[in-house]
């Protein structure tokens, strides 16, 4: 079985709603180097994509609550955006699973310092059924030590929700970088040892710092979302988990709409293709290969 633990949910429902609404500007610094960000994808479009997996993990980003006194660290548009509100996110995500239940698995997305952020993840597991969450400490301007994120990993622990953590980089002005590194998740797994928690990317460009976070803590795994289109990071960061006995600690993302399951499945056999000539150690392709059938709803307590 194959898990896309990594995936957003489409803004529109349908090509003709899609094509009625305005194209976002162009990103001065795209999520990836060899193409425009995405916009405007579809359910179909998601659902095409997902073909050659077997499930997937759905989830939005939840915008800063009206009146929040930090400046917005998601874009004005794009897959995600500074407009759209947790119970907004939470309700378009459900309404995809419904519609395709035994494939897709929701994911609410909350902010910590929304006065009723424990009344909304009670509602996006009582009523839409939602099984995780995402956060994002930079895209959402939150300290992920503070006071405000404890309570939402303490009810997160409480209640057995995975939470799926963007970690690394972001073009993004004003989100901010320090809140996304994944030192920090090392003192959250220390406070919270049973909360399961997933850094996406594997922390890109801090891989080194993540795989020292996932090696320590059982219930701490890295995907390896967004990697591939960077050949020296993607083989440096690797390497660098084989030499630290951690691949075993990977789970398979895309990060669709940016990347498909299919290129990134396709790009790890030609992990070591960089190194052609030369005698640099490579990666154990068939141990990276088995992230991608790895039973990622056992390990994030889903099935």
């Amino acid at each position: 079985m194959i898990i896309d633990v990594h995936t957003h949910a489409p803004r529109y429902r349908t090509r003709a709603e899609a094509d009625a609404a305005p194209a976002p500007a162009a990103s001065a610094a795209p999520m990836r180097p060899d193409r425009p960000d995405p916009s405007r994808v579809t359910w179909d479009d998601y659902l095409e994509a997902m073909r050659p997996v077997d499930r997937t993990i759905v989830f939005n980003i939840a915008a800063q609550p009206p009146g929040d006194p930090f400046p917005p660290g998601l874009p004005i548009d794009g897959v995600v955006r500074s407009s759209d509100l947790a119970r907004d996110v939470n309700d378009a995500t459900a309404a995809l699973v419904r519609a395709h239940p035994e494939k897709l698995i929701g994911f609410m997305s909350v902010h910590p310092r929304d006065p009723h952020v424990l009344d909304e993840m009670d509602r996006a597991v009582g009523d839409l059924g939602l099984r995780g969450i995402k956060l994002g400490p930079n895209y959402q301007n939150f300290d992920p030590l503070g006071e405000e994120a404890s309570r939402v990993f303490a009810r997160a622990d409480k209640l057995g929700l995975p939470i799926l953590m963007h970690q690394g980089t972001s073009p993004v002005q004003f989100a901010d970088l320090d809140w996304a590194h994944p030192r920090h998740l090392d003192r959250v797994a220390t406070r919270f040892p049973g909360l399961r928690l997933v850094i996406a990317h594997f922390a890109h460009p801090w891989q080194v710092d993540a795989l020292a976070v996932i090696r320590k803590h059982p219930n701490v795994w890295a995907d390896i979302s967004a990697l591939h289109y960077r050949p020296w990071s993607y083989y440096t960061s690797l390497r660098l988990a084989a030499e630290w006995s951690v691949l075993h600690k990977l789970l398979f993302g895309s990060d669709w709409p940016v990347a498909t399951p299919q290129e990134t499945i396709d790009a790890i056999p030609h992990v070591n293709d960089i190194l052609e000539g030369t005698r640099l150690p490579r990666v154990p392709v068939d141990e990276l290969m088995a992230a991608v059938h790895r039973d990622a709803l056992d390990a994030l307590g889903l099935d």
